[in-house]
C-alpha cells in the first residue's frame, strides 16, 4: 500500500471504506463520486480534495485490498503444513467471500480502461502470487517447480474467475483438490 494510503484522514478511511463495499459489491463502473459520498457521509468536495479523483480512490481502494489479502495469506501459511502452495485457495476462497462476486482484482482488470493508473497494482498484485505460488512449489521441490506454479495459479484464477460467472462458493474447494492431486502426481514421480 503506498503511504498515502496508509496516512488516511478519518474521512478518506470513511471514503475508502465506502468504496471498497460500493467497487466490490457493484462494480467500480458503476459506482460514482455521488455514491461514494452520500455512503461514506462527506461531500463530493471532501472526497476530490482527500483524493483528487475517482481513479485515485479506485488505486487506493486496490491497494488497500493488496495489502490486506497478502497478510492473510502470510498469516495462513505461517502455520500451514506441507504443501504450503495449496494455501493458495483457501486465500482466494476467504477472500471473495459469500458474495459469489469473486476476486476483486480479476473484476477491476475486467472494468478498467487501457492506462488507468489502477492496473500496474493489479498486474503486480497477479505476478506476486504466481511467483509465491512457486516459491512455496519450490520448498517440496525446486525441480519443475514453475510449471507446477503455473498449473497451480490457472487452478486458483479460473475457480475464483468462475465464481464470478455462477456464484460457486465450492469451486475453489475443487481446484483445491485438483491441485492437490497434481502435487501428489509430482512428489510420487520424483
Amino acid at each position: 500500500m503506498t503511504e498515502r494510503a496508509t496516512a488516511l484522514t478519518p474521512g478518506a478511511r470513511r471514503i475508502l471504506d465506502a468504496a471498497s463495499h460500493l467497487f466490490y459489491e457493484r462494480g467500480i463502473q458503476a459506482v460514482g463520486v455521488d455514491a461514494i459520498a452520500a455512503a461514506s457521509g462527506v461531500t463530493k468536495r471532501t472526497l476530490y480534495d482527500r483524493f483528487g479523483s475517482k481513479e485515485a480512490v479506485v488505486t487506493a481502494y486496490l491497494e488497500r485490498r493488496d495489502a490486506s489479502w497478502w497478510a492473510r495469506w502470510e498469516q495462513r501459511l505461517a502455520t500451514a503444513p506441507s504443501p504450503r502452495a495449496l494455501t493458495v485457495f483457501d486465500a482466494y476462497r476467504e477472500d471473495a467471500d459469500s458474495s459469489g462476486r469473486g476476486c476483486a482484482f480479476l473484476n477491476a482488470a475486467a472494468e478498467l480502461p487501457d492506462g488507468h493508473p489502477a492496473l500496474p497494482v493489479i498486474r503486480t498484485h497477479k505476478r506476486r502470487v504466481r511467483q509465491r505460488i512457486e516459491e512455496l512449489v519450490s520448498e517440496d521441490s525446486p525441480e519443475g517447480a514453475a510449471s507446477l506454479a503455473d498449473h497451480l495459479f490457472l487452478l486458483a484464477e479460473g475457480a475464483v474467475a468462475q465464481q464470478a460467472v455462477d456464484g460457486d462458493t465450492d469451486r475453489l474447494l475443487r481446484a483445491r483438490a485438483l491441485a492437490a492431486g497434481l502435487i501428489e502426481v509430482r512428489a510420487s514421480t520424483r
